[in-house]
């Protein structure tokens, strides 16, 4: 990952300002540890800074990137994996880097803003046509990178892969919508993001065919070996992380490219000390005969890093601090060994309906419409962990699940075949299981292929949370909690957790839109309103652990006590997000989450 701030507007062109502009990109300089770089044009009226990670073409790869004539800038936060494709089918440009990223001011140069459509992988981008004085910034369609918008105190306008370098001089920010482009030829942002499955009010009929989920998800792996340093794959054991070591380690077996690195695929596991994810990663590994890094942590070691997550992932979301601990504490580990990029299994469960409450779903269309749901919810949740958990030590986390090409196959299969139907030995996420049972040439063992899912807040330990509301009810008393809706009007905390996270917060982000980009409210209390709907009874589940959803798990906590089955959490990753609610209760999101036609 890199780090991008522009400042588009500003009539300040001082050594003041530019100064300061140094200094906001510096907060960013985590995200991109090995060069920085700054554009600045007065008629244009625009600041690029860059903070750069050297993933491809380390060494001229450098950012701002430009056109044959340097007439458009761009700079660039992410990858684009079909940047030689592209090039085949576009005109003979003369080209200053071999960067993935550099392809974007070309083929801007060809399409205008039609280059949004046109690229396959994860990016935030500004870019300025110095020709017109004009400006596009746009993100990924899913929200896999970050991106936020502001509205400076100088009368510009601000964009920033995270918002510590936007808080202080912005008089408003907000999060920068997945799958949008902000034009200022129109004034505004539009959504170009538009397939089929979107809406989720078309219910998808193509049958399953688990070869071409199969052959689907293995392009989308092996597309994100594309690298020029050091990488591995993010183990946890679960089938998700497991799946993609399996393809990633038979890929670089048979690729003369792999080489480079070696052929053996390196894997990276973190946990307590005897959890269930330490053990689980250990057999998946010796299976596929990786060279397997085990980390592991101590309850102390996380408390002592909560404060740092906070920062990093600038949210108070209960289960996305829970789970973005464990993380950011092995991306250290990890970076120390000298790997820069790693690949991740994030993005499964919301596609494929793999939380456990989906066990309780209706029908084929709830199921669907909840799926949609889950992946417009994802930049807020799970991928900004990944990102962000990843990003502070100078990691890239890549997500194959959320590739564009596998993701239209996988959205377009009929429902049906999700549904969860433990009669017939379809536990959750059975049709990626059934593609990669090949007895003739097993991608896993079967125990391993049809183990249930297990939430990566737990599976790390299960004292881990224990160990958090316990230190969490140290530092905040009954009054605190009871008089929280005087102290916190806005996504009131309702747990001594919950007001724990939210005063770190508020200590480094205490400004009004800050809290606001946090999402919260009633629709994503611990009891998700699909999962209500489905089954009354989950309204009154009050922990979010997975394990405990439902009894549909087919172990159970063997430390569960009152006092842990009764604690009510702001939100879930097995929650789900109203629209309604959200755009209601974040006034300056606006229409975020809500269908929109491209305009």
């Amino acid at each position: 990952m890199c780090g991008i701030l522009a400042v588009l507007g500003s009539h300040d062109y001082s050594p003041t300002k530019r100064a300061r502009i140094l200094e906001l990109s510096r907060r960013l300089r985590h995200r991109g540890p090995d060069w920085s770089g700054l554009f600045v044009d007065e008629q244009a009226c625009c600041y690029l800074s860059h903070e750069r990670l050297a993933i491809i073409d380390p060494t001229s790869g450098d950012q701002p990137l430009y056109n044959g004539n340097k007439s458009i800038v761009v700079a660039v936060n992410g990858e684009i994996y079909n940047h030689e494709a592209l090039k085949k089918t576009m005109k003979k440009h003369d080209y200053h880097t071999q960067s993935d990223c550099e392809v974007i001011a070309h083929l801007y140069e060809e399409v205008g803003e039609d280059v949004v459509g046109m690229l396959d992988g994860m990016f935030s981008f500004v870019l300025v046509d110095l020709r017109d004085k004009s400006f596009i910034a746009a993100r990924d369609p899913i929200g896999i990178t970050p991106l936020y918008l502001g509205w400076g105190n100088d009368g510009g306008v601000y964009f920033a892969s995270e918002m510590k370098a936007l808080k202080d001089d912005c008089e408003r920010f907000e999060v920068f919508p997945p799958g949008h482009l902000y034009s200022s030829k129109s004034g505004g942002l539009r959504r170009y993001f538009n397939p089929p499955w979107y809406s989720g009010t078309m219910i998808p009929n193509t049958p399953y065919d688990p070869t071409v989920l199969r052959t689907a998800f293995e392009k989308a792996v092996i597309k994100r070996l594309m690298t020029d340093v050091p990488f591995g794959v993010l183990l946890s054991g679960g089938l998700d992380s497991s799946l993609v070591a399996a393809v990633a380690s038979r890929h670089l077996a048979n690729s003369k490219a792999a080489n480079v690195w070696g052929a053996q695929l390196h894997t990276f596991s973190v946990g307590l000390k005897g959890s269930p994810d330490l053990k689980a990663a250990k057999e998946v590994a010796d299976y596929l005969k990786t060279k397997h890094h085990e980390f592991t942590f101590t309850v102390q070691d996380g408390l002592d890093a909560i404060s740092d997550v906070i920062y990093y992932t600038e949210t108070y979301d209960v289960t996305t601090i829970r789970a973005s601990t464990p993380m950011f504490l092995m991306t250290r580990k990890i970076k120390a060994l000298g790997v820069k990029m790693v690949l991740s299994g994030e993005g499964s469960d919301e596609i494929f309906g793999g939380y456990l409450y989906f066990h309780k779903a209706p029908n084929k269309e709830e199921l669907h419409k909840e799926t949609v749901r889950k992946i417009k919810a994802l930049y807020m949740f799970d991928c900004l962990r990944a990102n962000k958990s990843t990003s502070a030590w100078g990691l890239e986390a890549r997500v194959p699940f959320l590739d564009q090409d596998f993701m239209s196959i996988a959205m377009a299969i009929d429902p049906a075949e999700k549904m969860i139907r433990k009669d017939e030995g379809r536990i959750e996420k059975w049709i990626m299981r059934r593609a990669f049972d090949t007895p003739e040439n097993p991608f896993l063992p079967k125990h391993i292929l049809y183990r249930q899912k297990e939430q990566f807040s737990d599976g790390v330990g299960y004292s881990w949370i224990d160990g958090l509301k316990a230190h969490a009810a140290s530092q905040v008393t009954d009054r605190m909690l009871k008089h929280a809706k005087h102290v916190y009007p806005y996504n009131t905390p309702n747990t001594k957790e919950a007001y724990f996270y939210r005063m770190i917060f508020e200590k480094h982000f205490p400004q009004e839109s800050a809290r606001m980009t946090v999402p919260g409210g009633p629709s994503i209390a611990c009891s998700t309103a699909a999962a209500i709907a489905w089954d009354k009874a989950w309204a009154d589940n009050l922990d979010p652990s997975g394990r405990a959803a439902l009894g549909v798990h087919d172990a159970a906590y063997s430390e569960v006590t009152p006092a842990t089955t009764t604690t009510t959490t702001q939100s879930s990753h097995e929650n789900v997000i109203s629209a309604n609610s959200f755009n209601n209760n974040n006034p300056l999101l606006g229409n975020i989450l809500q269908p929109q036609g491209v305009q």
